[in-house]
């Protein structure tokens, strides 16, 4: 310091609150906007949230708080970050951080927590439980209780970190009560380190190339892991001449127009077969899910090749042959540097082939599908090429959208897979919206997914941006209705009264109609894409009835 003497004391450390450390941690990396919901033991961050730029949007529910922010971090590349309080607002956003885990999705949540000395033994106070770390643990990659203020940038230092440089999954932060608002030094402001991008063993490349470049009937299926390399993916499919597949993550990676591409066929008996005959099955990104697949793959006869950031990935399931461990965008490049005086395929007889297998998938559930088609087709006819899609876990979207409604890679399908939560399609929109406003968002869910998160129409009508939300209604739980219909069982809670939906989003301040065939629905989606709040767009099916013996009198 200019003026100094050895003996002046030494400068007195900044002081600053467990709050302000907290929110100055969060925007020294970038975070501009968080979700959440104040409560009497958070008020601390939301003091410090306008001073340090960081915009914060309130959902109705804190498990509408964690799907917008998952869905803003798919769309805008950066992790979604969600502000709860304690107890049950924790508690009430552990869905999403379950799905979110699931679909590798980076989401921090931070929360208080218990003051530092409070007792083990319960004494009463608001919103306590045992241990929200230990219940956080059990969803999240990591719950980090810090246990000092300077700990705080730490702890959000080490949850970017883990962000950029592994398999992104959720992380949770617990601030101590007491800590949010004491005054203690921070210490100095701790950034996470830029990402080295990994590429995998040299040695395993080579391995890899050889074995493609040999290969007579070689296939590609790609993961959300390989959104980051699809140019690098759809270059290698086309030198190869092998037909993609992909997860409903990696849903329009490469457009599901192209010749080569069998869309998000996993669960098609079909196309599992043709995995299986393969001589070499390139999977990136993905991790051969049950819950893609449907029911176990074929052993397969050839050699499977996985390329992944998340080491586990390579024992998961099917065991890789020629495990690729690194970042895909810079793995496929090697690969394809690798890949020298490849054969040119038969580029004709490959697309023939790969149309004749898209028929035969497509064959396979055509007339289950059937009262679904028309509506999807007028959906797509009525969107910009590069619309976000928002899906639930409904019959309508894993029965129809996923496969039937093509994307190609200046769009996103957005879909809660593996975990398989409902009510996600909403608040998902919501905060896909939020990333990036000047794109077209679409949510597409059915009357019993929506209404576990109907509320978020609210959240909706205060933004004031278009926001069509389309609701195929077949009057209940439609899967679980034909679940119990197949093992024979009455259908038991399933079929659920009427709404009137529309009323219900006009009743919020919003728009509601109802569509009753697919042009009526491609109209009222051209008018909501500019019609300022959401627009509910009713689709009424008919549940497709099955044969029931309903006895004459009930049993006692």
């Amino acid at each position: 310091m200019p003026g100094a003497t050895l003996s002046d004391p030494p400068a007195a450390p900044t002081l600053i609150t467990g709050g302000e450390a907290l929110v100055r941690a969060l925007a020294a990396h970038g975070v501009t906007r968080a979700f959440g919901i104040p409560g009497t033991h958070n008020l601390e961050i939301y003091r410090h949230l306008a001073a340090h730029r960081i915009d914060h949007l309130n959902p109705r529910h804190e498990q509408g708080a964690g799907y917008a922010a998952d869905a803003y971090a798919r769309v805008s590349g950066r992790p979604g970050v969600a502000i709860t309080t304690t107890g049950p607002a924790l508690l009430n956003i552990a869905a999403a951080v379950g799905q979110a885990y699931s679909d590798s999705v980076p989401l921090l949540v931070v929360s208080p927590g218990m003051p530092l000395r409070h007792p083990r033994q319960s004494t009463g106070l608001l919103h306590e439980m045992r241990s929200q770390t230990e219940a956080l643990r059990g969803i999240a990659a990591v719950s980090h209780r810090v246990s000092s203020v300077e700990e705080i940038g730490v702890a959000v230092a080490r949850a970017f970190t883990l962000f950029r440089t592994r398999r992104p999954r959720p992380v949770h932060i617990e601030v101590p009560l007491d800590l949010l608002t004491a005054a203690e030094p921070a210490g100095p402001v701790r950034a996470a380190p830029p990402a080295s991008p990994a590429t995998a063993d040299p040695d395993a490349l080579s391995a890899a190339a050889e074995a493609l470049r040999a290969a007579a009937r070689p296939a590609i299926v790609l993961g959300g892991g390989a959104r980051g390399a699809a140019a690098e993916c759809l270059r290698l499919a086309e030198e190869l001449g092998a037909p993609v597949v992909t997860s409903a993550n990696g849903k329009g990676i490469v457009a599901e127009t192209h010749p080569l591409s069998l869309g998000v066929s996993l669960h098609s008996r079909a196309v599992r077969r043709r995995l299986a005959e393969c001589d070499v099955l390139l999977a990136v990104g993905t991790e051969l899910a049950e819950s893609d697949l449907w029911e176990p793959l074929p052993a397969l006869t050839g050699t499977l090749v996985r390329a992944d950031i998340d080491p586990a990935q390579m024992y998961a399931g099917l065991p890789a042959d020629i495990p690729l461990l690194g970042n895909a965008r810079h793995t496929v490049r090697a690969l394809l540097d690798a890949l020298s005086s490849v054969p040119a395929p038969a580029t004709d007889t490959v697309h023939r082939a790969v149309a004749a297998l898209r028929e035969e998938r497509n064959a396979e559930t055509r007339s289950e599908d059937a009262q679904l088609l028309p509506y999807l087709a007028a959906v797509r006819a009525a969107l910009p090429a590069d619309t976000v899609l928002t899906s639930d876990s409904a019959q309508c979207c894993y029965y129809g959208a996923i496969p039937h409604l093509p994307v190609a890679p200046e769009g996103r399908y957005l879909h809660p897979t593996g975990f398989g939560t409902l009510g996600y399609a909403l608040p998902a929109a919501i905060g896909a919206k939020t990333a990036d406003p000047t794109r077209p968002v679409v949510a597409l869910s059915g009357d019993g997914g929506l209404q576990f998160s109907v509320q978020e129409l609210a959240t909706a009508v205060q933004l004031r941006l278009p926001l069509p939300v389309v609701v195929f209604d077949n009057g209940g739980y439609g899967e679980i209705r034909d679940e119990m219909v197949s093992r024979g069982d009455r259908p038991t809670a399933v079929d659920l009264p009427p709404v009137d939906l529309p009323a219900l989003a006009r009743a919020y301040g919003g728009h509601g109609v109802r569509a009753d065939s697919p042009e009526a629905l491609a109209d009222a989606l051209r008018h909501a894409l500019n019609t300022p709040g959401p627009t509910l767009i009713t689709v009424p099916l008919t549940p497709v009835p099955a044969p029931f013996p309903v006895p004459e009198e009930l049993p006692r």
